[in-house]
C-alpha cells in the first residue's frame, strides 16, 4: 500500500514539474523546441484528422473507460463506499444495484446515476461522490528512452508523453510519429505532431528515422 502511494506521488509531482521545465526536458529528451516548424513526411500515411467523440481536458470533461479506478463515498455508509476498477466492457459491480455501465460518462454523470438508482428503494437522500483515483494509461511503443504504459492525465501532449517515456532515441524521426485513438472504431495509425492533445488509452508510435 504504501509502495503503490510513494510511486503516485512521484508520477503527480512529475506530471507538476514536467509543464514548469519543458525547455529543460526538450533538450534533455532529443525534442525540438515546440515553436520549431516539424518536417511533414512525403508518403501516403494518413493525418491525424480524427476527432474523438469525447475530447478529455479536465478532469470533469474526462470520459470513463476500462481500467480507470474510481473512489465512490456515499456518505454515512461504510458498506457502499469503495474503491474499484472499471472492467473491460466499463463497468463495475455495486451493492444493491449489481452492474453499472459507466464506459464514456462523465464522474458527474456516475455520481447522478448512483444518487437516483440509490434512491430507488434503498436509501431515503444519499449523497454520492465519486473521484478518479488512477486514470486508465496511455502507452508509448517505438523509439523511445522507456516504451510502455503510463498514467495518463487530462491535457497531456506527446511531447510530454515521450519525455516520460524517456525520451527520444538517436534512431528515432519527427515525421513518423503516430497515434491510435482508443476511441477510433478503426484503430488506423495516424500521423500527428508533438503539440498535439493526447487521449486516454491512446497508442502512440515513433517510428526509426532512415537518415
Amino acid at each position: 500500500m504504501m509502495h503503490n502511494l510513494r510511486k503516485m506521488l512521484v508520477l503527480l509531482s512529475l506530471f507538476a514539474w514536467v509543464p514548469a521545465h519543458a525547455g529543460f526536458l526538450d533538450k534533455l529528451f532529443g525534442l525540438p523546441p515546440e515553436s520549431s516548424p516539424i518536417a511533414s513526411p512525403q508518403n501516403s500515411a494518413v493525418y491525424d484528422t480524427f476527432v474523438p467523440t469525447h475530447i478529455a481536458g479536465n478532469v470533469s470533461d474526462y470520459r470513463l473507460g476500462a481500467g480507470d479506478k474510481l473512489g465512490i463515498t456515499v456518505f454515512n455508509e461504510k458498506e457502499l463506499s469503495m474503491e474499484l476498477r472499471l472492467s473491460d466492457a466499463g463497468s463495475f459491480l455495486y451493492p444493491f444495484l449489481g452492474e453499472v455501465i459507466v464506459k464514456n460518462k462523465t464522474i458527474g454523470d456516475l455520481q447522478v446515476i448512483l444518487t437516483q438508482r440509490l434512491k430507488d428503494g434503498y436509501l431515503v437522500d444519499p449523497k454520492v461522490y465519486v473521484t478518479i483515483l488512477e486514470y486508465r494509461p496511455f502507452f508509448v511503443n517505438g523509439e523511445v528512452g522507456k516504451p510502455g504504459g503510463y498514467p495518463y492525465q487530462p491535457g497531456l501532449t506527446i511531447r510530454k508523453a515521450i519525455s516520460l517515456a524517456g525520451g527520444l532515441t538517436p534512431r528515432a524521426s519527427l515525421a513518423k510519429i503516430y497515434v491510435v485513438h482508443e476511441s477510433d472504431p478503426t484503430g488506423t495509425p495516424r500521423l500527428t505532431t508533438l503539440n498535439a492533445v493526447l487521449q486516454p488509452g491512446d497508442t502512440i508510435t515513433i517510428d526509426q528515422s532512415f537518415f
